[in-house]
């Protein structure tokens, strides 16, 4: 009887056994299932270099007026701001005002060691914007040596409904730059790069161009003339907008 048990006890021992083995190598088959096979990536980058035209040219005017009186002073700086703009009207031109302040200007007088007021200095700058070069160059003939105008800030640029379209062409072309530089080191082990898995991408480029600021009377008498701002008779010339995109790509290896 005693030897019926032990053998009984045998029995469903290894049938436990059995059991538990079964089900853990049935566990380690459906990880093994829906566990998801890690694919081979390559990392690239890919460039791409390109040119935008300049396309509109700015120039920034900045009146600056002082007064005691700061209904005064803000009076001065406001009637020319309106010629300005009036001006500005009769242009192919666009105009913004960049900067508007009003403080009590002070300077240190050292003989009697504090600080004296001068007055209240108004200040106010526009950017006077166009496509058109002649448009700016008569601003500039109007307004460079009024009594409280300062030129500054000359420049031509890439606007920005021009250089989009470019830069995202440019985009395009840095992708296949980097597919095409994947699948050439795939096919050291004789494979190609699949789908692309992820990627991101940097943009520069050096628009603003800027020329120099431009002193009151200068731009009449010719006098601004410096990193090829201005050719030999006077008019502005720009070099092209230097464009470059670059990727960071990873691909699948297949």
């Amino acid at each position: 009887m005693k030897i019926m048990k032990k053998i009984k006890l045998t029995v469903l021992g290894v049938w436990f056994l059995c059991v538990v083995g079964c089900a853990a190598i049935l566990m380690l088959l459906l990880n093994a299932i829906n566990t998801p096979s890690v694919p081979r990536t390559i990392a690239v980058r890919g460039d791409c270099l390109t040119t935008a035209p300049r396309d509109k040219t700015a120039i920034t005017l900045r009146v600056t007026t002082l007064d005691k009186s700061a209904a005064r002073s803000m009076k001065m700086a406001t009637e020319q701001v309106a010629q300005i703009t009036e001006f500005v009207k009769g242009l192919d031109a666009e105009m913004q005002t960049t900067e508007f302040n009003s403080y009590e200007k002070t300077e240190w007088n050292r003989d009697d060691q504090k600080s004296v007021s001068l007055g209240i200095e108004t200040t106010i700058a526009v950017e006077v914007s166009s496509k058109n070069v002649d448009a700016i160059e008569k601003v500039l003939n109007e307004f460079a040596g009024a009594e409280h105008v300062f030129s500054e800030n000359l420049r031509m640029y890439t606007s920005a409904e021009v250089l989009k379209p470019i830069m995202e062409k440019c985009l395009s072309v840095a992708v296949e730059n980097a597919r095409v530089r994947a699948d050439a080191i795939a096919a050291g082990d004789k494979k190609r790069a699949g789908k692309m898995l992820s990627v991101s991408y940097d943009t520069s480029n050096n628009n603003n161009a800027m020329y120099k600021n431009v002193a009151p009377r200068m731009m009449v008498m010719g006098a601004v003339a410096t990193e090829s701002a201005m050719d030999v008779g006077g008019s502005l010339v720009s070099k092209d907008t230097d464009v470059s995109v670059s990727v960071s790509a990873v691909f699948e290896i297949k």
